[in-house]
């Protein structure tokens, strides 16, 4: 018989369709690779040369205006242009390339540069909520746009070019890989059993609570069964919300409570600010209702033993499927114990 905290196993991931291979057998192997520096903690509250502060110039000539919770502007730098021909190339299907317009936007948390999620109150979180909801609106209504991405990087081993608190936002034409693999597999369980995947996900798991870190009365932070970062999590809503412009003032509070909680966790696990790439997953932008589509917070944090060893992606993992040695419900005990540190 299978044991799940024993055996090499694969587990299926619902929204895409993906397997992850789970080595819990592994956990004792030494370590020899590469460490990371430990994170710096000690940041100024104000850098006079961070284009994010407040009243600082940006790298067009614009100058911030003195702003005093939270603070969105267009990206000097967008990936997406929203005057990109439409054009396609198409030689045989084997070469081929399509125009992508878009908008990118930045969303500063707060003006203070020293700040993170996990140090910020829920007030100043609900802030960033609210304006989340308010930017996700306009985007959504805007002709050129499909899907609204919003997602942030924390950490510069995650690729965070800044450590002011903030995130992006990118709007594209077209719908992004993973939200076309969740969209379909949403889709297909809806026309076959009449019910929500996640919603139907979520209630299996508050029922077995093994993979459950923390809740609220709007919101459950877990680790997915089938997650594939060590310390991955999902936040889930535990009425059914497609997209942030269906909340009211309490989802957006219970989010924000979310967020504090779960960012805390994580900062307490390792002692250390902890790096991840986080965002929110709701329906595409194209008019329809998408009644299958049940908005969702990923967390996808790349350290694995301390502060200086992280996960690495490679090998098998390129070339085969994601594989992971921590099984999500140890992962998820470790959560739930650092929770109570903070």
């Amino acid at each position: 018989m299978l044991r799940l905290q024993h055996d090499s196993h694969r587990r299926l991931n619902p929204l895409t369709g993906e397997w992850v291979l789970v080595s819990p057998h592994r956990t004792s192997r030494p370590w020899q690779g590469q460490t990371e520096a430990k994170a710096e903690a000690a940041i100024p509250a104000y850098d006079p040369g961070c284009y994010l502060c407040p009243g600082n110039v940006r790298a067009n000539g614009e100058r911030n205006p003195a702003y005093e919770d939270v603070f969105a502007f267009t990206n000097d730098f967008a990936a997406l242009l929203p005057n990109s021909p439409h054009d396609e190339i198409d030689n045989n299907g084997l070469i081929v390339a399509r125009g992508e317009p878009g908008v990118c936007r930045v969303v500063c948390f707060s003006p203070r540069h020293d700040l993170t999620l996990s140090q910020m109150s829920v007030d100043e979180i609900e802030k960033v909520v609210t304006l989340w909801r308010e930017e996700f609106q306009q985007l959504d209504q805007d002709p050129i746009v499909g899907a609204v991405q919003i997602f942030e990087n924390r950490g510069a081993m995650m690729g965070a070019s800044n450590p002011h608190p903030h995130c992006q936002i990118w709007a594209t034409h077209s719908e992004p890989n993973e939200l076309v693999k969740e969209s379909a597999r949403q889709r297909g369980y809806h026309a076959a059993s009449g019910n929500c995947l996640l919603c139907d996900y979520l209630t299996l798991e508050l029922e077995q609570e093994e993979r459950i870190i923390c809740a609220n009365d709007g919101f459950v932070a877990l680790v997915p069964f089938w997650a594939t970062w060590p310390f991955e999590t999902m936040l889930l809503p535990r009425r059914h919300l497609s997209a942030l412009d269906a909340f009211d003032a309490e989802d957006s509070r219970a989010l924000a409570d979310m967020l504090s909680r779960i960012t805390r966790c994580y900062d307490r696990l390792f002692e250390t600010p902890f790096p991840y790439s986080m965002g929110f997953h709701q329906r595409p932008s194209d008019g329809d209702e998408h009644p299958h589509w049940h908005f969702h917070g990923h967390f996808y944090p790349p350290l694995l033993r301390s502060a200086t060893i992280r996960k690495f992606m490679v090998g098998f993992e390129l070339l085969g499927s994601p594989q992971r040695d921590i099984t999500p419900e140890s992962a998820a005990e470790r959560l739930r114990h650092a929770l109570l540190q903070v």
